[in-house]
């Protein structure tokens, strides 16, 4: 019998959203056949028969470009004996069935049923009987989205208002730089609130408070999704953050060069390569420079780069950049962190059992001339300490993965009866769990 789930205010999150198998067992029946989801990239399925497995709780669906070039999504499941029909990735010409060689068109029409004229006079037995079952499917920004709920609003409605701010980055241009799974010892939603806040970087990250200037940050929220963003910082980009306790220097320029040069190494995504290289033409200008001048002259830079590269710009102007903000949660288990010539995205999927584990994908995507993007390659740390290595990958990752496993832990403890999110800095985590609330209570 269900129980009631205990309060959640702006300040304050109950354990039990975290450790709890009833509430992992709510949202497994709720929430995840509700809601439309990442599944894959469009660049995933380039041509017709490149397929991807999504394997979401105990369900599994295939998406899959047709011969007319449409995307469409099935339950991956033979309309036979029920085995699953794809695994992974890659390229088909048909669905067929490793148990009895059934097989069907990319459209999901029937192709083959072996000794078909054994079931003759055997109701619900035609064409469109066995043909494979459809999921609803759209897209937006280069990202496909499924979701099993045939009543379900559209896409476009569901996201909103995020391609309101997103849009202008012409995210659908971009291409993955990297591409890496790692399964974590947390609850999938300590992994996604990780990343949909910037509260952290002073604890987590010190090595960015040389250069990122005021690191506080401030979140708003948008019907069930969020952003964090800094609309009047008192520190500009460049200068050392407040808590170092180091004053503002004259000349902004070498921390501002310095942060992206950081950023590139330790993260290898959000800027992109090319972002850090243009951001040293500042040296040029004079040292005295205001702070404003600077970031337009930056952004200027990055721009005329990546146009000589052959990879373009999107028609974006300092405004839209600005109000874009920094991170945005897309709910529910979605973060995008934008910019004109590259982007950072996250998908955290929970363990359909076990609510002490999740899998936690990132994607690195990047602007591209054409026919020079990197082939992608998918790396995977699903070993159960995998992620103790990630520092390979990023090592500023790695410090973010190194928090998740010791918070599940520690919530667990009789001296913790819930997480207590900054009302200001992280209204993004209580405004998360209001939104599961609408779906699993």
């Amino acid at each position: 019998m269900d129980t009631k789930v205990a309060e959640v205010r702006a300040d304050f999150v109950p354990a039990e959203h975290f450790l709890s198998r009833e509430f992992l067992e709510r949202e497994n029946a709720r929430l995840w056949p509700k809601v439309w989801q990442l599944a894959c990239r469009e660049e995933e399925l380039a041509t017709a028969g490149s397929f991807v497995t999504y394997d979401i709780i105990d369900e599994t669906i295939t998406l899959v470009r047709t011969e007319d070039q449409t995307i469409r999504a099935f339950y991956n499941v033979c309309q036979h004996r029920g085995r699953r029909l794809t695994q992974g990735c890659g390229k088909m010409k048909l669905f067929r069935c490793g148990f009895h060689g059934w097989q069907w068109n990319l459209d999901g029409s029937v192709n083959k049923v072996l000794d078909r004229e054994n079931w003759e006079g055997c109701p619900d037995f035609t064409d469109e009987d066995l043909g494979l079952k459809p999921v609803r499917v759209a897209t937006w920004g280069g990202f496909v989205f499924v979701t099993m709920d045939p009543d379900a609003e559209p896409l476009e409605d569901f996201l909103a208002p995020v391609p309101q701010y997103l849009d202008p980055f012409e995210l659908s241009a971009m291409r993955y730089r990297w591409y890496v799974s790692v399964r974590l010892p947390c609850n999938w939603k300590v992994a996604v609130e990780a990343f949909n806040e910037g509260y952290h970087v002073a604890g987590t990250h010190p090595q960015l408070l040389q250069g990122q200037g005021d690191d506080s940050s401030y979140t708003e929220t948008f019907g069930r999704h969020g952003r964090f963003w800094n609309p009047m910082p008192n520190r500009p980009f460049g200068a050392p953050s407040a808590r170092t306790g180091l004053p503002v220097p004259d000349d902004l320029r070498p921390g501002i060069i310095d942060y992206l040069d950081i950023i590139d190494r330790q993260l290898s995504a959000i800027y992109s390569r090319r972002d850090a290289e243009a951001a040293r033409r500042l040296m040029d200008l004079d040292p005295a420079t205001p702070h404003m001048e600077l970031m337009v002259s930056l952004v200027e830079f990055q721009k005329e780069a990546a146009i000589a590269s052959g990879a373009g710009w999107p028609d974006i102007s300092l405004q839209q950049l600005f109000e874009a903000g920094i991170d945005w949660h897309v709910f529910p288990n979605m973060v995008i962190l934008p910019y004109p010539d590259a982007a950072l995205a996250y998908r955290a999927l929970p363990d359909p059992t076990d609510p002490d584990r999740c899998t936690f994908e990132i994607y690195s995507l990047e602007r591209y001339a054409p026919g020079t993007e990197p082939p992608l390659e998918r790396q995977y740390f699903h070993g159960s300490d995998d992620w103790r290595n990630f520092s390979e990958v990023s090592e500023i990752l790695q410090q973010d993965f190194n928090n998740m496993g010791e918070v599940q832990r520690g919530m667990k403890s009789r001296g913790f009866c819930g997480a207590r999110p900054n009302p200001l800095q992280e209204s993004t985590v209580s405004n998360f769990h209001r939104s599961l609330l609408e779906f699993i209570d």
